[in-house]
């Protein structure tokens, strides 16, 4: 056992490393110092300067994974095949599989495109968007049957996220529409789900509480800050974050934008008017934000106790990230909604389209080019191709404008996207970890769209565009996971089992878990037997000898979009001599090749 006095002094050479941090990132003595790391400056057109094999390069980003790896004496991977990429693309774009019939006789930009178009789209990519805002539709703390504090009509945010995807909003847009739709479009009352992105938060009993309702501040700062910004703004509440420059005056400027702003349950009808023109049930509402009756600003709660209030702070944006040096500050006589959705998407804030581009990377690559996605600062990862990453986020405002579908068609029309994941041993021995994107990285489906694979197999699937959510772990539940229930209270058993995020707080990336409970779920949970059956009938049930081997080819075209190899369709045929086509079914459901991308 340590001695007390040693422990007192680690806990003091502790404190003082923070305290020295937290000068610096305050800027007591240099804020120009703090601003400094790479993420505060601006993003720049870089150039990845000679290369020794241009043509292989089909995108612009592909200059900056070359010169990597020339520098590093190795050579990216030859392409995937035909029918690997096509799967790949499929299921990265809409979240789906592609029929055989989608992908024969087409070109690969041509299936891109198509799939670009498709309603699917939107349904893919909003649950990036969801993961990063928390979505759900209660809360974690209810009591009894207390339905009070739920959100029956969620499902009409999520609508909107997917229809603005596929309409494909401008990501500025898309940001400045949730901060505050209602104060740039007020006739447009359609718009008005968008501001689900706060509406939706969580509440908390006792909400006329001021420690209640500064935690409810806190989940704002918070959700908004690492989700858009990629900074731990809410580590500034109780004070100056020990790392990165901001002080707890910052967290209070904002965190004065959302005091300033209250819930709303916004009656779908007048006649479902009550008190205050809330509805009367939250079923007759939808869930959104408006301002306050009165503008508040906040002042530095010492240590974050409310009872020990400080100087106040007016309402307003980061400080690090003003180009000189003084705090924005918002419109006194509003919120400050839309001042802060302009300073997000403004073409001087260094952080906002790097941080949507490195997602969005990170969705397609399987890994992130900044390995903490939602901390840019400097307990953060650097970034591994940082040239990359800063010219993809200027083309990207610039060329692009700040089109989520251009950005993700520049990404998977490139080379390096386009490369076969095949691990050959002299690379993996230089880096192992696939840092320099010598080829592309195998990856494992999440629950919604291995879910939705499932059903798709099978023809069972109900492709229908929106509406209410259903429970994702009932096998008579046919339709995509997206609009699955999600429950901060009690998650689905289903998306729980298979690394579905907690929904009580942002999402920075999804884990990746490996348990017995997940393949004895896919052995054995009626859900996926009830598929199995399906596909059968997919197939055909007549298995007798002159229909075995078309049986298991049948089976290997559904569900992998190719002919089985020789040696698989003898294995096949010799299991279906003695056992029922419905097992088959589902121990080919249960394959690594149909969980899996390559």
């Amino acid at each position: 056992m340590r001695p007390p006095f040693f422990i007192l002094i680690v806990a003091l050479t502790i404190f003082g490393a923070h305290q020295t941090a937290r000068a610096d990132a305050r800027g007591d003595d240099n804020l120009e110092k703090s601003r400094q790391h790479w993420s505060f400056q601006a993003p720049q057109r870089r150039d990845a300067g000679r290369l020794g094999n241009p043509a292989w390069m089909t995108k612009p980003l592909d200059a900056f994974v070359l010169a990597r790896l020339e520098n590093a004496n190795l050579s990216p991977n030859p392409s995937a095949d035909d029918r690997v990429l096509k799967r790949r693309v499929s299921f990265d774009l809409t979240g789906l599989p592609p029929d055989s019939e989608q992908i024969n006789g087409v070109s690969y930009e041509k299936f891109v495109e198509q799939l670009l178009t498709s309603p699917h789209f939107g349904e893919r990519w909003a649950r990036l968007w969801l993961d990063v805002a928390r979505f759900a539709e209660d809360q974690a703390h209810i009591v009894g049957d207390n339905a009070s504090l739920t959100y029956p009509n969620a499902w009409m945010y999520r609508d909107w996220v997917i229809d603005a995807f596929n309409k494909d909003l401008p990501y500025d847009d898309f940001l400045r529409r949730q901060l505050a739709t209602d104060l740039i479009f007020p006739d447009e009352k359609k718009e008005f789900p968008a501001l689900g992105f706060m509406g939706l938060g969580p509440k908390y009993y006792r909400r006329g509480d001021l420690a209640v309702m500064a935690d409810e501040w806190e989940d704002r700062v918070d959700t908004l800050t690492r989700g858009v910004l990629g900074l731990t703004v809410a580590c500034s509440r109780c004070h100056d974050h020990f790392f990165d420059p901001i002080p707890s005056e910052d967290y209070y400027a904002l965190a004065g934008v959302f005091a300033s702003t209250e819930m709303f349950n916004k009656p779908l009808d007048k006649k479902q008017q009550g008190d205050g023109k809330q509805a009367k049930k939250p079923a007759d509402a939808s869930h959104i934000v408006r301002e306050a009756k009165s503008m508040r600003n906040l002042p530095v709660y010492e240590r974050g106790d409310v009872k020990a209030p400080g100087k106040k702070v007016p309402r307003g944006f980061l400080t690090v990230l003003a180009s000189d040096g003084k705090r924005l500050q918002f419109d006194p006589k509003t919120s400050g909604r839309l001042d802060l959705a302009e300073a997000l998407v403004s073409r001087e804030n260094p952080l906002t389209a790097r941080v949507w581009v490195n997602r969005v990377w990170a969705e397609l690559f399987g890994q992130p080019l900044v390995a903490t996605p939602s901390n840019f600062g400097a307990l953060g990862e650097k970034p591994t191709h940082p040239d990359l990453l800063d010219d993809l986020s200027v083309r990207f405002m610039e060329d692009g404008k700040w089109s989520l579908k251009w950005l993700v068609r520049e990404i998977i029309l490139s080379s390096t996207y386009r490369q076969s994941s095949e691990a050959f041993p002299a690379k993996v021995a230089e880096d192992p970890d696939n840092k320099l994107l010598w080829r592309m990285n195998r990856r494992r489906l999440s629950i919604e769209m291995w879910r939705d694979a499932l059903y798709s197999a099978s023809g069972t699937l109900d492709r229908s565009i929106g509406g209410r959510s259903f429970k994702a772990s009932d096998p008579k539940s046919n339709r995509r996971a997206v609009y699955a229930h999600v429950s901060r209270l009690q998650l689905d058993p289903l998306l729980a089992l298979f690394d579905f995020p907690d929904p009580n707080l942002h999402s920075a990336s999804r884990v990746e878990t490996t348990t017995p409970l997940q393949k004895l779920f896919l052995m054995n949970n009626p859900l996926v037997a009830k598929q199995a059956e399906a596909l059968v009938a997919h197939i055909g049930k007549n298995t007798d000898p002159l229909n075995v081997e078309r049986s298991v080819k049948r089976a290997y075209e559904i569900l992998f979009a190719r002919n089985p190899e020789k040696e698989e369709l003898a294995l096949g045929s010799r299991f279906l001599e003695g056992n029922e086509l419905r097992d088959y079914t589902q121990a080919l459901l249960n394959t690594n090749e149909f969980f899996w991308l390559d």
